[in-house]
């Protein structure tokens, strides 16, 4: 009996998991489908991939292939001793026999020896695109119209691209870089095989005043010193309307105010957070009487915002 490494036929390791032959089975099997592969062996080589894979995705049929052993694809070989005990019949013999009619007889499958298969279902191609949004999509939700030029086999069977529109809905919530599946929305099924999926790839545009980290909202709060110093109440935009925020006195410059729950939506309850980072903006034009003021300010106050650079040169003397 002739030896064939389904692994090798599907390009998977010997440990892939289901999922991955899957994906391998898919992606062969729609390339060389004898109603739309012009490989001269595209039928050999569909027939091959066909064979392993209903092999590989069967558990128990899986297991006893791999109690096969490895051999090199098309070397004679034979069963190990026990292997027809465990699996089949104890006394069959293998002579003169194709692994895939094994297979089938000892597994109680369809013999299919010569011939052309019949048709099999081909799930269709997943096509993927990048939605461009705004973050005011991204927080209420939205219906994007896209264009994307898709792959299909015109009536001479040779592939083409062709335009295609899709309407989607964009959940609120949506973050910069999720993936998004819109399942049926790619690609035609071939042989009654289900149609493939979209995918989304959501990027924002960029906001002139909120940066979208996942589900929080970074916003830049100018803060006049007197604010920062006494303490205010200033009001704050956000993207469901604008809130009051209270500044505690003696507020810095850098430092992070939290709104709890005024970022994005998040999938199932809740929200991120939008989170205002403080900038101390200087006056670049006083008048007189504001002149005089920080000068009475200066001539009166304590405080000194250097003093750190006196203890380091004090620090360095001592030390030498």
């Amino acid at each position: 009996m002739k030896y064939k490494d389904y692994y090798a036929i599907l390009g998977v390791e010997r440990n892939a998991d289901a999922d991955t032959i899957k994906k391998a089975y898919r992606k062969l099997a729609h390339k060389y489908h004898p109603d739309v592969s012009k490989d001269p062996q595209g039928e050999t080589k569909f027939k091959e991939i066909a064979e392993a894979y209903a092999t590989l995705k069967d558990p128990e049929k899986r297991a006893a292939y791999d109690q096969l052993g490895r051999h090199a694809p098309g070397e004679d070989f034979r069963p190990p001793p026990d292997w027809g005990r465990q699996f089949g019949d104890s006394h069959h013999s293998f002579e003169d026999i194709d692994l895939s009619d094994l297979f089938a007889e000892f597994f109680g499958r369809e013999h299919r020896a010569g011939g052309r298969r019949g048709p099999m279902p081909i799930p269709g191609e997943d096509y993927e695109v990048t939605a461009h949004i705004s973050l005011e999509d991204a927080y209420r939700g939205a219906t994007v119209d896209l264009e994307l030029a898709v792959p299909e086999f015109d009536a001479s069977g040779l592939m083409r691209r062709v335009p295609r529109s899709f309407k989607a809905r964009i959940p609120k919530g949506a973050t910069d870089g999720q993936r998004l599946r819109l399942r049926g929305q790619g690609g035609k099924g071939v042989d009654g095989g289900p149609d493939g999926d979209l995918y989304l790839n959501i990027a924002l545009h960029p906001h002139p005043l909120f940066r979208a980290s996942g589900h929080d909202l970074y916003l830049d709060l100018p803060l006049a010193p007197w604010e920062a110093v006494l303490g205010a109440a200033v009001q704050v935009p956000t993207l469901g309307g604008p809130v009051q925020l209270k500044v505690p006195p003696g507020t810095q410059a850098g430092q992070k105010l939290r709104l709890a729950n005024r970022g994005l939506p998040k999938p199932h309850e809740g929200a991120g957070d939008l989170y205002a980072i403080v900038q101390i903006v200087v006056p670049g034009v006083v008048n007189e009487k504001e002149r005089a003021l920080f000068r009475q300010l200066a001539d009166s106050a304590t405080f000194n915002p250097r003093g750190h650079f006196e203890q380091g040169a004090k620090h360095e003397r001592q030390t030498h």
